[in-house]
């Protein structure tokens, strides 16, 4: 996966993430909108409007004084602990 920062401030970060498309999105949105501080997250991959753009760019909002790239990590960590979750249930169900 290729990360590459479009924008970052100190509460604000637009980070584009290469291959991926609304499947992984949503889930990673979703789990940041699970952060107490996160206070926005949201992704654009529409290429008409962006100027041939087809990798999502996310953005995450955060509340002030927490930095924006450790609510992500926080998110990622959140996709992981979910997925394996999931993988440990489906592994018991079979």
């Amino acid at each position: 996966m290729e990360l590459r920062v479009i924008e970052k401030t100190e509460n604000e970060l637009s980070i584009e993430i290469a291959g991926e498309d609304h499947t992984f999105m949503n889930v990673l949105k979703g789990a940041l909108l699970e952060l107490e501080d996160v206070s926005a997250a949201t992704y654009d991959m529409n290429p008409e409007q962006s100027g041939g753009q087809t990798d999502p760019i996310l953005t995450v909002k955060t509340v002030e004084g927490v930095d924006p790239l450790e609510a992500l990590e926080e998110g990622a960590a959140r996709v992981r602990e979910k997925a394996g979750s999931f993988r440990a249930a489906f592994e018991a169900a079979q």
